[in-house]
């Protein structure tokens, strides 16, 4: 044993004792160690499953758009960019000759040298024109919050970034465009922007071209609660599927679109039942304006329908009960205030001519009418002394609130802050008469009403209409101008232009000359000629 080591049983005891101590120290430190990993590990994989806070988007596209993309998973590589929309240079003004030639005659310069590359158009990187890009246009450059249209072309839109845009296109305050062509659409695709479409404040303008769906679900971008002005649908296939959809969306007997002013529909394949059912869907709506069914498939028979559309046409079974129920509300609140009901529901009415009862009790009500008309005609003379009735005054209001816009002093809708007007500030509008309470006509049995006079513009050119159609256009257009001179309505003024051209036609057409030189007069825009001193002729046009 060495000198000094103390091998008692004590000492063991003692080492023993300080041996286990210290192994549960290092149990006790790798148990810690394993908890904390096993913490950590939980807390990684929390982060993972975590769901990130939903983005609250600012309004300005560019940013919202590429952080949205961004959060969908899309590489940066992948994100479409957002640049300015190229536009035309504009016409430099004409020189002045009086002035003198600021720069004068430069001497020959040689041929040799490298002529500047002309600044009309911008160089890019190799296939940097097929990559992915929105074009948009501002009011302001500087200011991102102040696009107004967006245009995507020649890339698919899938369900992805349809989601995108429902999350962006809201909040972009000033948007009043959307431009979509051949970006792949598909029914899915097009109902969900469909549905974007109403929450956009200010958005008034859509072009949808180049995008044929086989289902052809056109209708319901044109949905009542549809705040859509103009609506372009060129190069889509649409067929008389389509084009049924779209009638009943126009208008039915009890709906009608009450913002849609504007329709293209030209380079598809619409045939005669096409046309049919879109002359179908206008005969109750007075609000579209233009409309352009260019280089389809239309026939004389369809061109018929839209003769008798904007002549007159009778109404069905189903429109002679809904004018019957209009007229029955409208004598109503007549009844309610103690006068007598319209002439329409009693004397004057067509609708009914074999049901009315003759009778004492009728002919005393009679008597009692034409006393109360007397009255009603010698107060509406006295009227008309002072000054015209009052919706002549209001007719003579509309006129008045025209000519101040056209001059400097302008008034506006809204004050100084920016809030709107209250009601009785704002200038009168006459609301559009419902086509079911117009005078009807009653010939063998039918009602006839007036036709669609508030179309201004109609194009039926490149089509397949011959002699026939246009007899019955030329009809139309006679009718209109006659009813025009009998009863003038500044509000039904009747087509203004009518596009014929390239049809099946003879050069020698009679009815189209006599088309042609009709719609010369009704042109806004023509200037008929005067005579001068000496007999001659002479153009007041430009």
């Amino acid at each position: 044993m060495p000198e000094g080591v103390d091998d008692s049983p004590a000492n063991a005891r003692f080492a023993s004792i300080a041996k286990k101590v210290k192994m549960g120290k290092r149990t006790e430190k790798a148990l810690k160690e394993k908890a904390a990993a096993s913490t950590s590990q939980e807390a990684s994989e929390d982060d993972v499953n975590k769901v990130p806070e939903p983005y609250t988007c600012t309004g300005h596209f560019d940013p919202d758009f590429t952080e949205l993309c961004r959060r969908a998973g899309l590489a940066p590589s992948e994100i479409p960019t957002v640049v300015i929309r190229a536009k035309r240079p504009g016409t430099p003004p004409p020189p002045d000759p009086k002035a003198k030639d600021p720069n004068p005659p430069e001497e020959a310069v040689d041929v040799a040298e490298e002529e500047p590359k002309p600044k009309t158009y911008v160089t890019k990187e190799r296939f940097a024109y097929f990559k992915p890009c929105i074009q948009v246009e501002m009011e302001n450059e500087d200011k991102p919050a102040t696009v107004t249209e967006v245009y995507i072309r020649g890339w698919k839109i899938d369900d992805m970034m349809v989601g995108i845009f429902k999350t962006c296109f809201p909040t972009i305050e000033k948007l009043h465009t959307i431009n979509f062509w051949n970006t792949g659409l598909t029914d899915k695709t097009l109902r969900d922007l469909a549905a974007i479409f109403p929450q956009c404040p200010n958005l008034k303008n859509i072009v949808i071209e180049g995008n044929p769906i086989p289902e052809e679900p056109w209708a319901c971008i044109m949905g009542e609660d549809s705040l859509i002005i103009n609506l372009s649908l060129r190069h889509n296939d649409i067929t008389d599927r389509g084009a049924s959809g779209i009638s009943s969306a126009l208008s039915t007997v009890t709906t009608c679109n009450k913002n849609l002013i504007s329709l293209n529909l030209s380079h598809n394949k619409i045939t005669d039942v096409g046309a049919e059912a879109i002359a179908k869907g206008l005969r109750m709506n007075r609000i579209l304006l233009c409309l352009s069914l260019a280089s389809n498939r239309i026939t004389d028979k369809g061109a018929m329908k839209f003769g008798e559309l904007l002549s007159r046409f009778p109404l069905t079974h189903e429109e002679v009960v809904e004018r019957r129920k209009l007229l029955r509300d409208k004598g109503s609140p007549d009844r309610g205030s103690g006068k007598s009901p319209p002439p329409s529901r009693r004397a004057e009415s067509k609708d009914r001519p074999g049901s009315v009862r003759s009778g004492s009790h009728l002919d005393k009500g009679d008597k009692k009418r034409d006393k109360s008309s007397k009255k009603k005609d010698n107060k509406k003379d006295k009227d008309d002394g002072k000054g015209g009735t009052k919706k002549a005054d209001t007719w003579k209001k509309a006129e008045t609130v025209t000519k101040t816009t056209k001059g400097k002093k302008t008034t506006s809708s809204k004050d100084k802050k920016g809030g709107a007007m209250p009601e009785s500030e704002s200038p009168d509008m006459v609301e559009a008469i419902n086509p079911l309470l117009e005078s009807v006509e009653s010939i063998e049995g039918q009602l006839w009403i007036p036709g669609n006079r508030s179309i201004i513009s109609l194009n039926l050119s490149r089509n397949e209409i011959g002699e026939a159609g246009l007899k019955s256009i030329l009809l139309a257009v006679q009718y209109q101008i006659t009813l025009a001179n009998l009863a003038p309505n500044p509000a039904l003024k009747g087509l203004m232009r009518l596009s014929l051209g390239r049809n099946p036609i003879r050069a020698d057409s009679e009815a189209y000359q006599k088309i042609q030189d009709l719609m010369l007069t009704r042109d806004p825009f023509y200037k008929a000629q005067a005579k001068s001193p000496d007999g001659d002729t002479q153009s007041l046009a430009g």
